[in-house]
């Protein structure tokens, strides 16, 4: 019995408790990603510290916790509590509109030549060294709440449209001010290396960011003024190549930062390789990742993050879920979020996922939560509904936890909640009065 103590939450009755995980796996691959934990006509507790204290059948939960009280109690009857989704990939600090551009590409254009003209990344690096921190951070603020409504509970921001030192501390600033002011939750990640600054080479670049941009980040994290977690680079054809990729990469290992970085997308540059040779939690994006490059990721247990949206959305060949997955790598998922991407919604993406990757719905749920947790370090602690772990967690209005990917765009009317750390974040009162079928 759990006695006379209080508690923060107790969710009752839910007709699916998705808990993705059962046995504190750090990830899910292979047949694992396929067989995802669930309970039925099951209740959840979360302590007043935010943890989860207790998941079980519902019952079971009533009798341990019959004399206990909560700060709230919801009833789930009829609905389905899910782990909140992790985005493992976004790029949420800019300035400047590129919907132009949506129509070069829909006319044609290439991301390459778009870039290549000044647009693309060079475009939004103008407006956003233009920005104040200020403006950076209220867009940000705006952003993240909009993923935040479409279920997901913690999210990857990367720096990378300042290219210059100022800009890339005012922008990890402001992700850092987001981290301290929001709910949601926050994996930082340094990206000065997402494209070279106009007027210097790309050996130039490399010297300046591991000489200049480095230290100072070091600085700053041991004075506790940011918190970055993760390092992250361009590697392509035009961009950073392969050693000017592994220098940045190593350097910022070494002040302790996880790598973590682009690679693959837009031609071969053995980047799965480079990552699993240097020790890399993750790398993104992988359209073009040679055999080889994906046996090496799955034997370094290095996360392959693949994006749905930017394949969708530039027109190029789909990431190779399906043998990823039979190799045995680690997949994870990611919105892209970008000027490029405009996508928030991870439920969009895991629709997006099933049917051009060919995915199932459990592989695409896994890839959303344990392995997107697992991509970002913090598969210990989010991810999955197990004793021990983040009250992180969705409610949806619906009987069976499917309908979160099958509805294309419907999760508007079909997240009744969500909950961070045991408390309502957000909580969508059409649900009561809409169907979501």
């Amino acid at each position: 019995m759990a006695g006379r103590q209080r508690h923060r939450l107790l969710l009752e009755n839910a007709e699916q408790l998705v808990l993705v995980c059962g046995r504190r796996e750090p990830y899910l691959r292979r047949d694992g990603a396929n067989r995802l934990a669930l309970l039925r006509a099951a209740s959840l507790v979360v302590g007043l510290d935010g943890c989860i204290r207790a998941v079980g059948q519902a019952d079971v939960i009533r009798n341990e916790f019959s004399e206990a009280t909560f700060e709230r109690i919801i009833d789930c009857s009829g609905k389905c509590v899910l782990p909140g989704l992790v985005d493992a990939h976004t790029h949420p600090v800019w300035a400047g509109d590129r919907v132009h551009e949506f129509a070069m590409k829909l006319a044609g254009a290439s991301y390459m030549e778009i870039h290549q003209a000044g647009g693309g990344i060079h475009f939004t690096v103008e407006h956003t060294r233009e920005a104040a921190e200020d403006e950076l951070l209220a867009r940000l603020q705006r952003r993240l709440g909009r993923m935040l409504r479409a279920g997901s509970t913690l999210v990857e921001c990367k720096s990378g449209y300042g290219l210059d030192l100022d800009t890339e501390l005012k922008m990890l600033r402001a992700i850092e001010r987001a981290r301290k002011s929001m709910d949601i939750g926050i994996s930082s990640t340094y990206c000065g290396a997402h494209a070279v600054p106009k007027g210097k080479t790309a050996t130039e670049a490399t010297d300046d960011i591991i000489n200049n941009h480095l230290p100072k980040l070091k600085e700053l994290k041991l004075s506790g003024e940011i918190h970055v977690n993760n390092i992250d680079v361009f590697c392509e054809k035009g961009v950073f190549d392969l050693e000017s990729t592994r220098r940045i990469l190593q350097a910022g290992k070494d002040i302790g930062l996880q790598i973590n970085f682009h690679g693959d997308e837009l031609h071969p540059m053995k980047s799965a390789e480079l990552g699993a040779e240097l020790g890399a939690q993750a790398i993104s994006h992988l359209e073009e990742v040679s055999d080889e490059g994906i046996v090496a990721m799955a034997r370094a247990k290095c996360a392959a993050v693949l994006l749905p949206t930017t394949a969708y959305m530039l027109r190029l060949k789909q990431p190779q879920a399906r043998k990823m997955l039979e190799e045995g790598v680690i997949v994870a998922l990611g919105s892209d979020f970008n000027p490029n991407a405009y996508c928030f919604s991870m439920p969009m993406v895991m629709h997006l996922a099933c049917v051009n990757m060919k995915m199932s719905m459990n592989e695409a749920l896994a890839a959303a939560t344990i392995n997107a947790a697992y991509a970002l370090g913090k598969s210990d602690t989010h991810g999955s509904l197990e004793v021990g772990k983040q009250g992180d967690l969705l409610i949806i209005n619906s009987s069976r936890w499917e309908h979160l990917i099958y509805q294309f765009g419907g999760h508007e009317t079909l997240i009744n909640y969500v909950i961070v750390k045991g408390k309502v974040i957000y909580e969508n009162e059409r649900c009561e009065t809409m169907s979501s079928y």
